[in-house]
């Protein structure tokens, strides 16, 4: 089976991607000894770069033209790799199955293992089929529709009946006020009697009504609760039934790194993992090279497909080593390779555009966060890139953030008073921005302004979306720059700072209407090697030197 593929299978090779800069790193650490050394944790590194992004793109643009690729939403995954004459091929897996197969002509096989637990596997999933389809069935009793109904049909007729029996109650209260003083003793004890007789009759009614109730939803009620505590005694049983089948897979799954040490997952992960570790593509594109002799050189993970159920997963963005399945595995993996060196200060994958006692300036690459996020997988940014340069790196702050996918001009304070100065010209909108940015279809305006509230959705983030009730104003000017065939390249310049103005006041039909160039998040459709916006101007007074400083970089696109 063809597992290798040539790089001219997804990429120009004429136009191949010459900065190879890294927007993302593998990591973990290894825990190694020798005779007489302390055993200590090597740090292992293996990058996404701009070539294996180039690589997975040209992988989209296969997958593209498969439906079922773009029904059925997963994880895909490229590995550059380097044969021993020194040739570069590419490897390419899915996580999980594919179609319902898990080896498919072309593409990495699952860890080994599988093989072995097959028959049971076969067997456990049917019976989570047959679980499944009982939940579903149990779920659907048409008796917690009837009960619904009838419950809701009582309580109308308590509501009435409650109405009635105030009215008649202060309708009572009224005429024993009256009685009280125009009738004899006798014919007010008579009087009153019948009044309370007819408040005791009443509250016989209301009894019988609820007795009545209480007969007819009970049985109800307790099938109701006969049932669902048939579902969770099956979920319980699903649950069991998958931890078991889970462990005899992760006991018989064997990975390999680059040492030539074999392990389990078992052995890997002692305290239980999480289920399909091992089926991701992280796993199956390392332990294939480490066991055919390949040396890796980058790796991208993207997700294809309909979005993810908890919707965290878009269509043709990349994505880290999950924290919960192969974080865990990567210092495992990687071993074998020699340690990453830090990168030198001021390479390209990070330039220093300017630089001081007081503020340091970067033009950060698309792809790399401005601040390190909150998970595991998120720490590789400008912020602890710049941390581990410089010598006086934990003392940086950011002061503003771009958006991952956006490259550009990104300032740092060297400290908290530089820190504080900078961002009240920031929040007192004094600070200049231009941004530069390719648009995926024809604006018919030659310039203007928008104007539009711009809302978070707390249930869908990190999506934007002009909201007129919830919003906050966001202003931004525009002008174009040229129409380059079917795009047009647009200049912005931002007054307020929002969550993803510029990127929602191109693609709203309230302002431009036309997404930015790779902007999957907001409808583009165009298969690209990055969101085209890139923050190309900064102006500002400098907080110490009390002269403005004005940052200008190259548009990379």
């Amino acid at each position: 089976m063809i597992v290798l593929h040539a790089l001219s299978d997804f990429i120009d090779c004429d136009l191949a991607v010459s900065d190879s800069s890294c927007s993302y790193w593998y990591e973990g650490r290894c825990l190694e000894s020798g005779v007489g050394v302390v055993r200590r944790r090597h740090r292992l590194r293996l990058p996404r770069t701009s070539t294996s992004e180039a690589i997975a793109h040209g992988l989209m643009q296969q997958l593209a033209q498969n439906d079922c690729s773009s029904r059925e939403g997963k994880m895909y995954g490229i590995l550059l790799v380097e044969l021993p004459n020194g040739e570069q091929r590419v490897l390419k897996a899915f996580s999980g199955l594919l179609n319902g197969c898990s080896v498919v002509e072309g593409w990495v096989p699952p860890i080994p293992g599988r093989d072995k637990v097959a028959l049971e596997e076969a067997r456990t999933l049917a019976q989570l089929d047959a679980i499944k389809q009982e939940i579903l069935n149990l779920k659907q009793l048409t008796e917690r529709q009837q009960y619904e109904t009838l419950s809701e049909e009582f309580e109308q007729q308590l509501q009435v009946m409650s109405d009635r029996h105030r009215y008649c109650k202060h309708q009572r209260q009224e005429k024993r006020q009256q009685i009280c003083n125009t009738l004899t003793p006798e014919a007010l004890t008579i009087a009153l009697e019948q009044l309370d007789e007819e408040s005791r009759q009443q509250g016989i009614e209301r009894r019988q009504l609820k007795r009545q109730q209480n007969a007819v939803l009970q049985p109800l009620k307790q099938l109701i609760a006969a049932t669902d505590a048939r579902i969770s005694e099956l979920k319980q049983q699903r649950k069991e039934l998958s931890r078991q089948l889970q462990a005899q897979m992760h006991a018989t799954y064997s990975l390999t790194n680059f040492s030539g040490r074999s392990l389990s997952l078992q052995q890997l992960m002692p305290g239980g993992s999480p289920t399909g570790t091992g089926d991701c593509c992280a796993p199956k594109l390392l332990h294939y090279a480490a066991t055919h002799n390949l040396k890796p050189l980058a790796m991208a993970e993207f997700w294809w497909g309909a979005s993810s159920v908890n919707q965290d997963k878009i269509q043709g963005e990349f994505y880290g080593a999950c924290a919960e399945r192969c974080q865990p595995l990567m210092g495992f993996l990687l071993s074998g390779l020699k340690p990453k060196p830090p990168a030198p200060r001021g390479e390209v994958t990070l330039p220093i555009i300017y630089e001081d006692e007081w503020l340091i300036a970067v033009n950060k690459p698309t792809g790399l966060l401005s601040v390190p996020g909150r998970y595991r997988d998120r720490q590789d940014s400008v912020l602890s890139r710049l941390r581990h340069l410089l010598a006086d790196g934990m003392a940086l702050i950011s002061v503003h953030r771009l958006d991952q996918e956006t490259s550009g001009i990104l300032l740092l304070a060297r400290d908290r008073q530089t820190h504080r100065q900078l961002s009240q010209q920031f929040q007192q909108r004094q600070v200049h921005k231009v941004y530069e940015a390719l648009l995926s279809g024809t604006v018919t305006v030659n310039q203007g302004v928008i104007d539009l509230p711009l809302w978070g959705d707390p249930e869908n983030r990190p999506y934007q979306k002009v909201d007129w009730q919830h919003g906050k104003p966001s202003l931004t000017h525009f002008q174009v720059m040229a129409r380059e065939g079917d795009y047009t390249r647009v200049e912005f310049t931002p007054v307020t700072g929002r969550t993803h103005q510029l990127r929602v006041h191109a693609a709203d039909r309230r302002g431009l209407g036309v997404t930015i160039l790779g902007d999957r998040l907001y409808g583009c459709c165009v298969v690209t090697s990055r969101l085209h916006l890139h923050a190309r101007e900064l102006r500002f007074e400098h907080p110490q030197l009390n002269e403005t400083i004005h940052l200008n970089v190259k548009t990379p696109f």
